[in-house]
């Protein structure tokens, strides 16, 4: 599991540091002002359409594909190579194939509609302001 590149291993260690650095109490303030921040970013309008166009450009070869009409040509071409590549080599072929539909391919599991973010918005709005009243 890597986050923005970052493995489990050296998040373990920018925390070490951060808790040397910060100390135990103020690194819980400094947790939460960047989980604000971070929250703020997710949910603006600049956010969404980053993502909109980052999945309609894993879609557009896709797309491209379709609208040239050139899909049962492609679909020819995957045949061929089936039947002319040796069996042995048909294994790293499907794999290559799966990872390239990663990327062409936008993630449809785990998206929600416009009115269910905002929903989450006003929920985790509530809860921040549930803990803030309890720690003040």
């Amino acid at each position: 599991m890597d986050i923005l590149g970052i493995g489990p291993l050296e998040l373990i260690f920018i925390l070490i540091i951060a808790l040397i650095v910060l100390g135990p109490s103020d690194i819980v303030t400094a947790g939460r002002t960047i989980g604000r921040f971070l929250r703020q970013v997710v949910t603006s309008s600049t956010w969404r359409a980053v993502t909109r166009t980052s999945d309609e450009l894993r879609t557009l070869p896709n797309k491209l594909i379709r609208e040239a009409g050139l899909e049962e040509d492609f679909k020819e071409i995957q045949e061929t190579t089936k039947q002319a590549v040796p069996p042995s080599l048909n294994s790293d072929i499907s794999k290559w194939q799966e990872d390239i539909d990663t990327w062409t391919t936008p993630p449809s599991i785990g998206k929600q509609p416009p009115e269910a973010e905002a929903s989450d918005d006003d929920q985790t709005t509530a809860i921040e302001d549930q803990i803030e009243e309890e720690e003040g």
